[in-house]
């Protein structure tokens, strides 16, 4: 009898379970048009040296061996054009992990306010930047301004570790710094903002991406504006008198034991390398897909 409800124990055991760590960043929100507020970052998770937001570090996943896990890498959102915002970057997601797509920047017509998301898009004219939403992924977006004709300059976009900046009179707000983190055996950092477009006052200044990515504004009058970096999450720079500029991709990676072999399915672009003595780690950069483990 003793013997039979061994067996039955053995046979009915849990599957075997290893931990993995975690990046998991959006993409970044696109620019806003005219004078236009800048694209925020992704939405930044991770359980290594840093994370989005003002909280905690993410708590590593417990997983079990021959089980699908699904990955998607966000891609960058929209720049908006003719005087919209632009549009908001998309989710990227592991396993039960998603983080959220940045906010886009506005621009000067319609809804002037920035766009929530992982963090929040610059405003346009005197309207406030957006949140972030949810919290603990990034940080708000900065408010625009519009204090005489042509000089009207747009709010930085937020960015992982800080909040877009405010634009004032003739200087747009530079996008909020991203954060940092060692999860790929060096420091990267990863979802900066996007910095405020403006106008053609001689006087006016851009505003500067944040880093990890983000894009700088434009200036009316030649000089133009710049995507957020693909595989940062950075927001795209906002616009000068012409539309703002696209979003960076997102990005996932993966830190596991190297007793452990993943298998990254069809519809997922990645590579896998060392991570130092006893790991190995995953770069998906593209795509939607599973991953498993063997």
């Amino acid at each position: 009898m003793i013997g039979n409800i061994v067996a039955g124990l053995s046979s009915g055991a849990a599957p075997a379970l290893f931990t993995v760590n975690y990046l998991v960043v959006a993409g970044g929100g696109g620019g806003g048009a005219t004078y236009g507020g800048g694209g925020a970052g992704g939405g930044m998770r991770c359980t290594v040296t840093g994370t989005g937001g003002s909280g905690s570090l993410e708590t590593p996943l417990s997983l079990a061996l021959n089980t699908n896990y699904t990955v998607t890498i966000g891609g960058g959102g929209a720049q908006g054009e003719s005087g919209a915002a632009g549009t908001n970057g998309s989710d990227s997601v592991f396993s039960t992990i998603t983080s959220a797509g940045g906010g886009a920047g506005a621009g000067e017509s319609g809804s002037n306010i920035g766009r929530n998301g992982g963090s929040g898009g610059g405003g346009a004219l005197t309207n406030a930047g957006g949140s972030a939403s949810p919290s603990g992924q990034g940080f708000g977006g900065g408010t625009g301004s519009d204090p005489a004709s042509n000089s009207a300059t747009g709010g930085g976009g937020g960015g992982a570790s800080a909040v877009g900046g405010n634009s004032v009179t003739f200087t747009a707000g530079s996008g909020g710094n991203g954060r940092a983190t060692d999860i790929t055996g060096s420091s990267v950092t990863y979802a900066g903002g996007g910095g405020g477009g403006c106008g053609n006052n001689a006087s006016n200044v851009r505003g500067t991406g944040g880093t990890g990515g983000g894009g700088a504004g434009g200036k009316t009058g030649g000089t133009d504006g710049t995507g957020g970096t693909i595989n940062t999450g950075g927001g795209g720079g906002g616009g000068r008198d012409t539309g703002g500029k696209q979003g960076g991709s997102g990005i996932v990676v993966l830190k596991y034991p190297d007793t452990v072999t993943i298998t990254i399915g069809a519809g997922l672009s990645g590579g896998v390398t060392s991570a130092g003595t006893g790991f190995s780690k995953a770069t998906i950069t593209s795509g939607s897909g599973n991953v498993s483990w063997a």
